[in-house]
């Protein structure tokens, strides 16, 4: 038996037991079933159950188990340099998360006939990105829509991650140092 405040009481009768739980305002816990004699706990159970839950929540969202996800990025053949730009800021974020980033080019109408356009667009991206990615998928037509599907390089993607890391910490370090000045 374990009290409230994590002191050993020994052994004692299940009743005693949950008497003592009772008086202090608190559950009894079976918290080692199959230990002999089984070891109980006095505690609250519901404060308790949250925090199980907590750290089944943690232990998951940590977990290198977490399956990638497919992200994508759509465009068109025409899609101006800045709005290209914006795009690979996300994608870059999706990769450096650990994702997959489907890059897609849609086509309209007479857009069709000039596939190349669409093809350059995404050798294009592939060399912005640069080693941050590794083709999984080489660029294809379906229908209307031309494709390729890119993933994380690992080595890559550590680097990226410990440099804006750096930035960020270099940044709050500059608003730590510039908030006294600006007060005074």
């Amino acid at each position: 038996m374990i009290g409230a405040d994590g002191e050993q009481l020994g052994t004692m009768a299940s009743e005693e037991a949950m008497q003592r739980a009772e008086e202090e305002g608190y559950d009894l816990v079976e918290v080692a079933p199959n230990s002999r004699p089984p070891v109980c706990r006095i505690m609250d159970y519901g404060k308790y159950k949250y925090e199980q839950k907590k750290k089944a929540a943690a232990a998951k969202s940590k977990g290198k188990g977490r399956a990638a996800a497919l992200k994508e990025v759509k465009m068109r053949p025409n899609t101006d340099d800045h709005d290209l730009d914006f795009k690979l800021k996300n994608a870059r974020r999706f990769l450096i998360d650990g994702d997959k980033v489907k890059i897609t080019v849609m086509f309209r109408g007479r857009e069709m006939a000039h596939r190349k356009v669409g093809f350059a667009k995404l050798d294009r991206v592939k060399e912005m990105l640069g080693e941050l990615v590794t083709v999984e998928n080489p660029p294809q037509m379906n229908g209307r829509f031309l494709s390729m599907v890119l993933v994380p390089n690992r080595e890559a993607v550590e680097a990226a991650r410990k440099e804006m890391e750096e930035a960020e910490k270099k940044e709050r370090e500059a608003e730590a140092t510039e908030a006294p000045a600006g007060e005074a």
